[in-house]
């Protein structure tokens, strides 16, 4: 690979005349960034050091920032999303230029579907060389235009005072606005850049907007006068559980929740409908409402249509809440929109509806334990054994964050499995959809969670997406448990063939010996194919000090009788 020199990383000016000033590397724009994050609250930082970033790591040692290194940059997004979704916090990563960015383009496109924070530092060519297509090492054309579409913005730093002021914008995206990742990238000559005269002072932070009282009086006129009122609530919902469940009770509301919306409710609230909004049983009770409170919620396909056949509809009025203006318009019209922040909204609706509305009792809890009876007698055996492995899970380990893949114990729990509290149960089904996110996402939030337990729920094909991930795991110290569900291929789209006549075609890959792999990175590793061997394997992983790769059989798991 070509070296850069140190006379070339230490070029400052965009005048392409070869003069050099080498910066005083402790007043350095790069120490400057280490500084203002640290005031931020920032306390990992995700990548892989490079030639070209190596200037952002020259304070890093000395800082209070804990640095985490993947084995590929995807991993690094993918780490920085599962930290960020349980801490509620940013997921900062160091990405090298040209190659470091388009690896880690998946994992942001997936928190920029989920609504995600993320704050990507990335280097960039030399201010001189930015455009000219000379061939400079990891040269793009425009790095910024590659990456302005997955993010809230992206913005190349032209000199270090922009600096204070950029990162002020990108904490405002975190902090009030509607959460997704942030690009900024750092020429080669501006991160060496003298940067000792900025201020490093605590900065001021936003606030979440509130919604205006005369909407919320509206929205509250209309749901005390509903005879079948109804919810969904969405990710946007998720800091918000405490109001949620007080709003339903009183209005004796059925719940819907999507899948970054479990836990807002209890397992088993008399009044939680689950997350089966794709169902033809919930899809009729969401028909027989009269208005729906929607909060928090795109409404979009991945939660609502994962059938794909557009049946989902809601022909009673719709209340709309949410942080993003352009949301409240997209994809079902509004009889009324509350601009706001979800835990704004509902406190502001519980203030106008203080008791309990008598006249909905026999609707909201008996037509809500109707469905979950009609929704569980549907599922069909294989789905009904995948559940009772998530329930073993469950009863050994009852505070677990379950972190999946897109793979059929997922899918299956997406619908069937109620997550204790929030921020418990994610997944990358929903969204963008990608595969090998588990794994290095719940690395994440393991680091965001130290004293709870993190189940990694992934296939034999997702995790040979980011399966050198286990050394990462097994560096950082993270014993995150892997429920690897093996099904020696891509199960789940060989049968989506098979249902559409089409003669399957590379599905079925060939399986390598996973649990010799996870020893040959320092994992502990096992085969299991029992609920009494899952529990066991399972009580054992919970106090291992490295993470523990337990392998289930799909013919074995399924054969076993219920």
């Amino acid at each position: 690979m070509k070296r850069l020199e140190s006379t070339e990383i230490g070029k400052t000016g965009d005048t392409g005349t070869g003069s050099l000033t080498i910066a005083d590397p402790a007043s350095s724009c790069g120490e400057v960034l280490i500084k203002l994050l640290e005031n931020y609250g920032v306390e990992l930082v995700f990548g892989i050091p490079g030639v070209h970033t190596v200037e952002l790591y020259r304070g890093l040692a000395q800082s209070g920032l804990r640095h985490i290194t993947p084995r590929h940059e995807q991993g690094a997004g993918f780490m920085a999303d599962g930290y960020a979704r349980v801490s509620g916090k940013p997921g900062v990563c160091f990405i090298i230029t040209g190659p470091g960015m388009t690896n880690i383009a998946t994992a942001m496109a997936q928190a920029y579907a989920d609504s995600i924070p993320m704050l990507v530092i990335s280097s960039v060519n030399a201010r001189r060389h930015l455009g000219n297509g000379n061939g400079m090492l990891h040269e793009l054309p425009s790095q910024r235009g590659v990456f302005a579409g997955m993010t809230a913005f992206s913005h190349t730093l032209m000199s270090p005072e922009e600096l204070p002021a950029v990162l002020a914008r990108a904490f405002a995206v975190f902090d009030s606005a509607r959460p997704r990742p942030v690009h900024i990238e750092i020429p080669l000559d501006v991160i060496v850049a003298p940067a000792a005269h900025l201020s490093i002072a605590a900065p001021a932070r936003s606030a979440k907007p509130h919604a205006d009282p005369r909407s919320v009086t509206g929205a509250a006129a209309m749901l005390q006068q509903a005879k079948r009122p109804l919810i969904l609530a969405g990710g946007g919902a998720v800091n918000a559980g405490a109001e949620l469940q007080q709003l339903a009770e009183r209005l004796q509301a059925p719940v819907a929740l999507t899948i970054n919306a479990k836990g807002l409710l209890p397992p088993r609230h008399p009044l939680l409908l689950g997350s089966s909004q794709s169902i033809a049983a919930t899809r009729a009770l969401v028909c027989e409402a009269d208005v729906v409170l929607a909060i928090g919620t795109e409404l979009g396909e991945t939660d609502y249509d994962t059938v794909f056949d557009g049946g989902f509809r809601i022909p009673g009025k719709l209340i709309r809440v949410d942080i993003d203006a352009q949301q409240l318009a997209r994809n079902y019209p509004a009889s009324l929109t509350l601009l706001s922040d979800a835990a704004s909204a509902l406190q502001g609706l519980l203030q106008q509806l203080p008791g309990q509305v008598q006249h909905n009792v026999l609707w909201g809890s008996s037509r809500t334990a109707a469905l979950r009876r009609e929704v569980d007698a549907s599922l069909d055996h294989p789905a009904r054994m995948q559940h009772r492995m998530l329930e073993v899970a469950a009863s050994v380990l009852p505070d677990a964050i379950c972190v999946g893949d897109s793979t059929q114990p997922v899918y299956t729990g997406n619908i069937t499995f109620d997550a204790a509290q929030p921020r418990s149960w994610f997944n990358s089904s929903t969204g963008y959809g990608t595969l090998g996110y588990a794994l290095p996402a719940a690395i994440g939030a393991k680091l965001a969670v130290a004293g709870r337990p993190v189940l990694c729920l992934i296939g034999d094909g997702g995790i040979q997406f980011t399966l050198p991930e286990l050394a990462s795991a097994v560096e950082a110290g993270v014993p995150v448990i892997i429920l690897l569900w093996n099904n020696n291929g891509y199960g789940e789209i060989k049968k989506y063939m098979e249902n559409r006549a089409i003669e399957p075609v590379g599905v079925d890959i060939y399986t390598p010996d996973f649990l010799a792999i996870a020893r040959g990175f320092g994992c502990i590793a096992r085969h299991v194919a029992t609920a009494a061997e899952l529990t066991d394997a399972l009580q054992l992983a919970a106090s291992a000090s490295r993470p523990t790769v337990i392998e289930i059989s799909e013919i074995e798991w399924t054969g076993q009788e219920q």
